[in-house]
């Protein structure tokens, strides 16, 4: 199973000095409502999880990196669609308020995981020693914080008291080998009969040849697209270790999320798409203007 590092997670809640500092600027740059697990994870590692934030800021706050978050979300869709619908909520009798909130809840992983998947590629190109940034894509700065809209990250916890989502979470985890179960699931399981529907339909579709070829294909053109940022990642094996940290563990980790994370878009868009059009989700759920204080590059959020 991909375990994901030996340090403890760090919560937003536990965070402190740099790590408090850097979750803060994530959220605001990434324009997220709260920190996903690849965070919490890498900032186990305290010593090097600012630095490697302070080295992925300026490419994470520029149009281009928007840009190519949206290609890969747009991928993941076209390839879901092909996957087939999973009509979790059809058998379901789901209110308004519940299907408004899962759709909301649905948008806030559709947004942020492509953009996950963009930062973690890079974070591993730049520690393998490939060649990153460098290209032509737009440094307009984006507006930063997260959209009014957006759902909070809210999510049951790890290790719920309920029966059934421990074993929900655990056949979760045995069959997309995790050791750890996703910020995504853990948000879908504050309403369980859908997570536990969607993921009746979702599980047989994971163990498809077509959909494990397709995790590669999307792991790929991140990669592709990470090499596309503007500006070189400054980071690199030699100065983890300078830093006292274990290289070769925290390489391992960003490798396990660079191929977990790619599966994780594709079901997310599965389970979007039994509420929304693909011409809608190739869209982002939260276009992004140009940031008014394109002077200050250290500002806050707006």
């Amino acid at each position: 199973m991909f375990g994901l590092g030996k340090p403890k997670q760090i919560s937003e809640t536990e965070a402190e000095g740099e790590v408090e500092r850097a979750f803060h600027e994530i959220r605001q740059t990434l324009r997220v409502s709260g920190i996903n697990l690849n965070f919490r994870t890498w900032a186990g590692y305290q010593k090097f999880f600012p630095v490697m934030w302070d080295a992925m800021r300026p490419n994470a706050e520029t149009r281009a990196f928007e840009t190519a978050a949206d290609r890969v979300r747009a991928e993941a869709v076209r390839i879901a669609e092909r996957l087939g619908k999973l009509d979790a909520a059809t058998s379901l009798r789901l209110g308004e308020s519940q299907s408004y909130q899962i759709r909301r809840a649905l948008d806030l992983y559709h947004y942020i995981n492509p953009k996950l998947l963009v930062l973690t590629s890079a974070v591993s190109l730049a520690l393998d020693g490939e060649r990153t940034g460098g290209a032509t894509g737009s440094v307009e700065l984006i507006e930063r914080g997260a959209p009014t809209q957006m759902y909070p990250m809210e999510m049951v916890a790890e290790e719920p008291e309920d029966t059934r989502l421990q074993e929900l979470f655990e056949d979760i985890k045995q069959t997309l080998s995790l050791s750890t179960i996703n910020s995504d699931y853990r948000t879908l399981a504050l309403w369980p009969d859908y997570l536990a529907a969607g993921w009746r339909a979702l599980k047989p579709i994971t163990k498809s040849e077509e959909y494990k070829q397709a995790s590669e294909q999307l792991r790929k053109m991140a990669g592709e697209v990470a090499q596309t940022l503007p500006y070189g990642v400054p980071l690199s094996r030699e100065r983890v270790e300078e830093l006292g940290e274990d290289a070769d563990e925290i390489i391992e980790t960003t490798r396990k999320f660079e191929h977990i994370l790619p599966s994780l878009i594709i079901n997310i868009a599965l389970f979007e798409l039994d509420w929304r059009t693909p011409d809608t989700l190739v869209q982002s759920p939260f276009p992004v203007a140009a940031r008014r204080d394109i002077g200050n590059r250290q500002g806050g959020g707006q």
